[in-house]
């Protein structure tokens, strides 16, 4: 059974197989989500906003290194993995990368000044 996995705000959906990592499903949906350890939850880059009932409960590795006892939605995407069963409509919210955070923010007050 196939999942709809929604990225936002690229607002990119795609349909996920049973346990594979919202990680790879974003490479596949081309949504750009920063990583650099090659998806061993080492470097705690990929975090993400998972909303949905479709994924499976985070792992004791993943919640020792989020440092997170319930589900609050907020997960690694190369742990998160879609689950076996059923089917739904998950949502995963990527932050936006902090260099094109700056980049916006810099255009915004460019275009705001009143010299030009």
């Amino acid at each position: 059974m196939k999942h709809q996995i929604r990225f936002m705000p690229e607002d990119k959906c795609i349909a996920a197989r049973p346990g594979q990592s919202v990680l790879d499903a974003a490479r596949i949906a081309r949504v750009p989500i920063r990583t650099r350890c090659q998806g061993r939850a080492a470097c705690l880059m990929c975090k993400v906003q998972i909303e949905g009932e479709g994924i499976e409960s985070p792992t004791k590795q993943e919640q020792l290194k989020l440092g997170i006892r319930e589900r609050n939605g907020l997960r690694l995407a190369c742990q998160a993995r879609v689950s076996r069963d059923g089917t739904s409509d998950i949502t995963v919210t990527v932050p936006e990368d902090r260099l094109r955070a700056i980049i916006r923010q810099q255009l915004e007050a460019q275009e705001d000044d009143s010299l030009w």
